[in-house]
C-alpha cells in the first residue's frame, strides 16, 4: 500500500460519513445511489434516496413499475435521463441477469446509463473488485496531491489521473478507498477554499508545497451559456387544464408539461411573444389558441442553457386530442410527474384555484 493510500484510509477511518447507502452494502441500493449522485449533492440526494428504495424496495419492484411512476419519484432531483436507465437497466437486469446486477465492469458497462466511474464504483463498493474510479471530488483530490497541471478534462489530465488511481489503489480494499476519496473532496479538499491543515495527506501534497492548491485542477474557461424565451400555454376549458407529454428521449423526457414554443429569433418582449405564441402552438402541435394573457415569468437554468418561461393563459377553440395531450383539473396535476418549470406553473394555478 503506497503511504497516500494508507494516509487516506487511516483518515477515513476516523472521518468516514455516515450515509444510508453504507449502512448494509448491497448492490442495488449502491447503484441507486451512485446514480443519483452524479452531478448532485448528498444533501440533495438523501431524501430521494430513502423515498425510492421506499417506493422500489428492490431491482424487482423497479423493473415492473410503469415509466411515470418512476418518474414521479424521482421529480425534482434532475437530470432525467438518470431515472429513465435506472428503469431501463432494471428490466434488463430482471430479464437477462435473472434480477442479480453484474459484478464485473465490463458487463456493468453494457447496462443503460452506466459509464466507466458508475461501473467502478459499484464493481468496487458493492462486490469488492479492485477497480479505481474517478468522480470531481477524486479528480480534485489527486489533481493537488500530485500536481496535475494540465486542464483536468483534457485527454493529458485524464490519462494522468487514472493512472494514479490505479498506482495507489490498495488492493482488497478498493471499495473503501474509493469513498475515503470521494468523502475528502467532499469534506477537505474543496473546490474553492480547501481545508489543508485537517487534510490526511497536507505533507505530501505537491501542490500545497507549492501554494497553488486553490488554482488547481485547472478548468477550461466556460463558455457563456445560451439564453432561449419560451412561451408556456396555459389552456383552460372550464374546469379543465391542458398538459402534454414530452417524448421519451432527450431533455425532461417523459414528463408532463405545459404545450411551449421557442420561437426562432428572440422576441423584444413579452407583448411580441404574446402575439406570435398562437402561431407558434399551432406549428408545434396543431392547437389553436385565442386571447393569450401573460400570468407570470420564470427563469431556470439547465447544465447547457438558460431559460426564461413566459407563461400565458389561454382559451383554445380546437379540441386538442392529440395523442400524449391531456385534460386534467388543477388539484390532479401533482400526480403527473413534471419539470421544475411547470411544476412552478402548475402550483401557481393551484394556489390560485385554492
Amino acid at each position: 500500500m503506497t503511504k497516500f493510500a494508507c494516509r487516506v484510509l487511516r483518515w477515513y477511518s476516523r472521518n468516514a460519513r455516515i450515509l444510508p447507502w453504507r449502512s448494509r452494502v448491497d448492490p442495488y441500493r449502491t447503484w441507486v445511489s451512485e446514480v443519483m449522485l452524479q452531478q448532485t449533492r448528498v444533501e440533495t440526494v438523501l431524501p430521494y434516496f430513502d423515498r425510492w428504495l421506499a417506493r422500489f424496495p428492490s431491482i424487482r419492484e423497479l423493473a415492473a413499475a410503469s415509466e411515470s411512476t418512476v418518474l414521479g419519484v424521482w421529480e425534482g432531483l434532475g437530470y432525467y435521463s438518470r431515472a429513465r436507465n435506472l428503469h431501463r437497466a432494471a428490466r434488463l437486469i430482471v430479464r437477462e441477469f435473472d434480477g442479480r446486477i453484474p459484478s464485473d465492469t465490463g458487463t456493468l458497462r453494457q447496462l443503460p446509463g452506466i459509464g466507466p466511474y458508475t461501473a467502478g464504483a459499484v464493481a468496487s463498493i458493492a462486490f469488492g473488485g479492485d477497480e479505481p474510479v474517478l468522480d470531481g471530488n477524486i479528480r480534485r483530490v489527486f489533481a493537488r496531491a500530485f500536481y496535475v497541471k494540465a486542464a483536468v478534462k483534457s485527454r493529458a489530465a485524464e490519462k494522468r489521473l487514472w493512472s494514479l488511481a490505479t498506482e495507489h489503489l490498495p488492493q482488497g480494499r478498493a471499495g473503501e478507498f474509493n469513498q475515503a476519496l470521494m468523502d475528502l473532496g467532499s469534506m477537505v479538499c474543496l473546490p474553492r477554499h480547501p481545508r489543508c491543515d485537517a487534510c490526511p495527506v497536507d505533507a505530501v501534497c505537491e501542490a500545497r508545497k507549492r501554494g497553488v492548491q486553490a488554482r488547481l485542477p485547472v478548468r477550461e474557461r466556460r463558455r457563456p451559456l445560451p439564453h432561449l424565451v419560451v412561451g408556456a400555454a396555459v389552456i383552460t376549458r372550464r374546469d379543465h387544464v391542458l398538459i402534454v407529454r414530452r417524448a421519451s428521449k432527450g431533455l425532461l423526457g417523459g414528463l408532463w408539461e405545459f404545450p411551449k414554443a421557442t420561437l426562432s429569433t428572440t422576441p423584444r418582449n413579452v407583448r411580441e411573444l404574446e402575439s406570435r405564441l398562437p402561431a407558434a402552438l399551432e406549428e408545434a402541435y396543431a392547437l389553436k389558441v385565442r386571447n393569450p394573457r401573460p400570468v407570470g415569468m420564470i427563469q431556470h437554468a439547465y447544465s447547457h442553457f438558460r431559460v426564461t418561461v413566459h407563461a400565458f393563459r389561454c382559451g383554445t377553440g380546437s379540441a386538442a386530442s392529440r395523442v400524449g395531450f391531456r385534460w386534467v383539473t388543477t388539484d390532479r396535476l401533482s400526480q403527473y410527474p413534471m419539470g421544475r418549470v411547470d411544476r412552478r406553473i402548475a402550483e401557481r394555478l393551484q394556489r390560485s384555484k385554492a
